[in-house]
């Protein structure tokens, strides 16, 4: 579709998809009403005006009242009956500084310098202690900037964070341009050390950020970097939106995190979590002003039930600016290069999607869709992009909303990449259900393939998701307590070799076909062992699975190096062959009772053997062109803890011998349980 082709009636994305046809006047009613609320911007500067610059309006702000310097607080609390501003630069005294509210129910308060410049500084404590017809109680600022938690009480307190600008971290490196798809590494500060602990934000840079860059992903993707309550949340309770989980570190140090990811030509893209927020009053939003239904929706439409938090209303000015600002800050004061959308199911539909199986158009379509939150995610697309026009945009979502990854001028949603996240369940539905020798491979080809190949992909075998306790890393779900006594080198278990296979194979076939983009939760590229379990009473607070054991890839003996060597030369394939910006897949030859499927992306032919028992010499396999063919790439060589019954670097050599519709061929030894990756020569 050219430019001179699109209507901008919202009804675009029907020629990509003729099923969308008879919802014709949906998509062009949704399309108008995003238009509508956008054009409602203009008189206040559009999407760069004030709707996205609530965090330099609200919240702590150097400013001047008739000419005096000094700092503006100002809090949207439209119900409450009072506020005051307390903390220890006027010693927590609940009536010594009152604010003053306007008509559209905004408090504001000046502190001038002269009075207060001397108290009221960098890292004073604060909060705001909130009236209502209810009682009172003292709140965080809903657009504070830090907050920490005291070691003794547990709570947490707002922090007025405005370091001097030569106090502050200045970013070195420019964002690094995009040259290839992305290649995720999903990674959670938190739990990145070795050390049973809480690790930092300067660990991580030290020490992960370089196997990043090693192992060749290309894209970092950082979770719970906004402030939650509860660690063991994985993040995804937000209380303060704006504010940088202090038990990571400081701003500066997420700064210098992001520069030097940069520095490495690594972009780094934020979780953000907009879906929800935290049901805590003390700590987060809920019930700030005394209602239910200030920033979210009122009664039991305000609650999630699945995830016990609350639910913002999106049709409210104020809460589009929270956000939207929200957006805004994360890519202009930290340099985030564009954002893992989370719960964008859940924000879609009024049901959040439970229990839904998505198989028919009409579930896309009529009352079940929030249009207040369709219209937010347009809003968030488009300022994404005005402010950061190379951003990448990711939205989870399960559902397969239709037109969700295509450009908002032809009435899509305007994210860049969706991730295929029926993949991951496949791969659990297989291992638990059927054993090796029931495997489809017709059916693993057409469902690694079953997407809107209109719309990009993030490809992934397993994420966080499949790591967490109660579920299992395909790994730990192949080779369990096996892998405790057994992942020696030279061992003869016949567990681990079957999981050591397939780990490699199940990566490299989801590598190849599921998208146009990759994702890896960290860890998971070597094998990494148990699940992740958050300290929390049920484990008596422990940490002993809420970390990473990088040393396990780095022992000489074990085999997790091997499998850490494989994913790095699986992602070479895009750096070399630019392989996961080539759409073109084309299905060589499938043979179900011999457990074999080749097929080709771009240039490069791809033969997997699933077999359990049976090797094949001189297996004759169709390739698309009339060339000799160089084996690049073998999950069986001995680098990536094979057999190694296949020398390196070998050449096919072509044969006018047509095979299965191709007028060439060629002969390959293949072992058992394993895969090739060929090249003409």
């Amino acid at each position: 579709m050219t430019q001179t082709d699109i209507r901008g009636d919202g009804t675009d994305v029907a020629g990509l998809d003729p099923w969308l046809a008879p919802y014709a006047e949906q998509l062009r009613a949704r399309h108008a009403h995003y238009l509508r609320v956008k054009s409602s911007l203009d008189a206040t500067g559009g999407l760069l005006g004030a709707i996205s610059q609530g965090h330099q309006y609200f919240g702590f702000n150097r400013g001047t009242l008739y000419g005096k310097p000094g700092v503006w607080y100002r809090e949207w609390a439209p119900e409450a009956i009072q506020l005051r501003v307390i903390g220890d630069f006027n010693d927590w005294d609940r009536f010594a500084c009152p604010m003053v509210r306007d008509s559209f129910g905004v408090w504001s308060l000046f502190f001038p310098d002269e009075r207060w410049g001397e108290k009221l500084v960098h890292g004073s404590r604060m909060k705001a202690h909130v009236v209502t017809e209810n009682g009172s109680m003292d709140r965080i600022p809903a657009y504070i900037r830090r907050v920490v938690q005291d070691e003794q009480t547990r709570g947490f307190t707002g922090v007025y964070w405005n370091p001097e600008h030569s106090g502050r971290y200045q970013p070195r490196h420019p964002s690094p341009p995009i040259r290839h798809a992305p290649r995720i590494y999903e990674a959670h500060v938190g739990m990145a050390s070795e050390q049973e602990k809480v690790a930092t934000f300067g660990e991580f840079t030290r020490d992960v950020l370089p196997r990043v860059r090693d192992l060749g992903y290309n894209v970092l993707q950082l979770m719970a970097v906004q402030e939650h309550p509860y660690y063991a949340s994985f993040g995804y309770h937000v209380s303060s939106f704006f504010a940088v989980s202090s038990r990571f570190g400081t701003p500066d140090e997420l700064r210098e995190l992001i520069d030097q990811a940069h520095g490495m030509g690594i972009r780094v893209l934020l979780d953000l979590v907009h879906s929800h927020a935290v049901k805590n009053t003390h700590e987060g939003l809920t019930r700030f002003d005394g209602t239910d239904y200030q920033y979210f929706h009122a009664g039991a439409r305000g609650r999630h039930i699945a995830w016990d938090s609350m639910l913002f209303d999106y049709s409210k000015y104020e809460v589009r600016r929270f956000l939207l600002s929200n957006v805004r800050y994360w890519i202009e004061e930290f340099a985030f290069d564009g954002f893992r959308f989370d719960g964008v199911t859940s924000m879609l539909y009024l049901d959040h999607g439970l229990g839904k199986t998505f198989t028919k158009y009409e579930d896309y379509f009529g009352d079940n869709v929030d249009l207040d939150a369709m219209t937010y995610l347009r809003l968030a697309n488009d300022l994404l992009h005005e402010v950061k026009p190379d951003a990448i945009s990711i939205a989870e979502d399960v559902s397969g909303m239709p037109g969700l990854a295509r450009p908002l001028a032809e009435g899509g949603l305007g994210f860049d990449y969706r991730l295929a996240m029926g993949v991951p369940d496949y791969w659990v539905k297989i291992l638990k259900e059927r054993t090796d020798e029931q495997w489809e491979l017709g059916n693993i080809f057409h469902t690694l393939m079953n997407r809107r190949h209109t719309e990009k992909h993030i490809a992934y075998a397993e994420s966080h998701d499949q790591a967490l306790v109660g579920d299992k890393t395909l790994a730990f779900r192949m080779m369990e307590r096996e892998m405790y006594w057994h992942m020696n080198r030279g061992g003869d278990s016949v567990v681990i070799a079957r999981g050591v296979a397939l780990h490699k194979m199940i990566r490299l076939i989801t590598f190849s076909l599921g998208g146009d983009g990759y994702l890896n939760f960290m860890g998971n590229e070597f094998g990494h062992p148990e699940w992740i379990d958050f300290p929390r009473e049920g484990n008596q607070w422990s940490f002993k699975f809420a970390r990473r054991q990088w040393s396990l890839s780095q022992s000489p003996f074990l085999r997790y190096q091997g499998l850490m060597a494989f994913d790095r030369a699986m992602l070479g394939l895009d750096e070399q062959w630019n392989l996961l910006h080539d759409r073109f897949i084309e299905q060589l030859y499938l043979h179900e009772a011999d457990k074999l499927l080749v097929y080709r992306r771009g240039p490069l032919v791809f033969v997997f053997n699933f077999h359990g028992t049976q090797s094949y010499s001189d297996l004759r396999i169709p390739v698309p062109d009339p060339r000799d063919y160089r084996l690049i790439l073998n999950t069986d060589d001995v680098a990536f803890d094979g057999n190694g019954l296949v020398a390196a670097d070998v050449t096919y050599w072509k044969q006018d011998t047509p095979y299965a519709g191709r007028k060439q061929s060629v002969q390959i030894y293949i072992p058992a349980r394993s895969a090739q990756v060929l090249a003409p020569k």
